[in-house]
């Protein structure tokens, strides 16, 4: 094995998502440079998601927007990452503090993409590849060592502990949910709120899921979704179970693992429910697929409003630039059902991770 390979680190410090996205490369390094140890630096927010997986030796929290924060604070983290002795660093995120953490823990071999604002700082440039989903774009890093993106994997996988299913079931049971129960996840929250799709589509859903189909409905979020899930458990007159708060996130893979479908807003969850095999219909409002982040699975539906004002910005954004809310509001409860009704009939046995196997089903409405 290279030398550079003993002792590496891959860094992403973005939102969950991206750093689920991340997984791919991760597993690659890990195949093709099994006695690798192998360090993830990640929000502290994806570290505990990450903690448990098989293919990380060790996670380190970067606390950006606490005790990391500030230049004073990169550079002290970096001082910290230095006593590691790391052989080598890649990073898919771009930022220009990425670059200088990694600079400040004086990594002899610094890999990172041409398009980063600290481009200047690493040893070694990939060019990243635009217009391609993130996971391939990520992959793209590898390049330098003659790595290409065709020829690895592509594996996004998320193992979950039998802990974690062991909690998630007890759970389950005492809320007195059966274990043969045709179990419905939904998934109303996101960071930007121009990416989630209405308390009251939500809340229709809900009732039309239940005439159609014997289900239970679970609302799944964060404590910072309590009034997302509040608002359409009203609406809906509380026939939904509302696990709002109610997992962590080391929980969350089993517990998804558990529906046998996911509808979900662009976001995390919408990416850990693909890197556990959960069929998913991702309601796209402000954002949009060409962004990249879609879900990376046949196994998926994406349900959107085509208009000429999407997507108005690479998050969405915290209001609606014109005031209509046009891509919330005018998809509708039915046609999300309709797109639900398709994946659970749909014939799912290939293997994920055919050539052609992961690209969803777009559906304009």
């Amino acid at each position: 094995m290279n030398a550079r390979w003993k002792k590496v680190l891959v860094l992403q410090t973005s939102f969950l998502g991206d750093t689920v996205l991340t997984l791919p490369l991760i597993s690659e390094i890990k195949r093709r440079f099994p006695s690798s140890h192998l360090s993830v630096i990640c929000s502290p927010l994806a570290r505990e998601l990450l903690q448990d997986h098989p293919d990380i030796d060790e996670t380190i929290a970067d606390d950006k927007k606490g005790a990391d924060k500030g230049l004073r604070g990169v550079w002290r983290k970096g001082r910290l990452l230095k006593r590691n002795g790391y052989t080598m660093a890649l990073t898919p995120h771009k930022s220009l503090r990425s670059a200088l953490l990694l600079y400040f823990a004086r990594i002899p071999y610094r890999v990172g993409f041409r398009e980063s604002k600290g481009w200047f700082l690493f040893h070694a440039r990939a060019k990243r590849r635009a217009g391609q989903h993130d996971v391939e774009r990520t992959l793209s890093i590898l390049q330098p060592f003659g790595i290409e993106v065709e020829d690895c994997q592509r594996t996004l996988s998320l193992p979950c502990t039998s802990e974690s299913r062991d909690a998630v079931a007890r759970l389950l049971g005492s809320l007195s949910i059966a274990a043969d129960k045709l179990l419905v996840g939904i998934n109303p929250g996101s960071v930007w709120p121009t990416k989630r799709w209405s308390a009251s589509g939500f809340a229709r859903l809900i009732q039309l899921l239940k005439e159609k189909y014997d289900c239970e409905v679970l609302l799944f979020g964060g404590p910072e979704d309590l009034p997302i899930a509040a608002a359409i458990q009203d609406l809906s007159h509380h026939t939904a179970v509302n696990l709002a708060g109610k997992l962590d996130l080391r929980q969350l893979p089993a517990a998804l693992s558990a529906c046998r479908i996911l509808i979900t807003n662009d976001s995390a969850p919408m990416h850990i429910a693909v890197a556990r095999n959960v069929p998913t219909v991702a309601i796209f409002c402000a954002t949009t697929p060409a962004l990249g982040f879609y879900p990376y699975t046949a196994k998926a539906i994406v349900v959107e409003k085509k208009l000429d004002c999407r997507p108005c910005g690479s998050h969405g954004g915290r209001r609606c630039p014109l005031g209509t809310e046009d891509c919330i509001r005018l998809i509708s409860p039915d046609r999300v059902l309709r797109a639900v009704q398709e994946l659970l009939e749909r014939q799912t046995d290939a293997p994920p991770l055919e050539r052609n196997s992961r690209l969803p089903a777009f559906v304009a409405v």
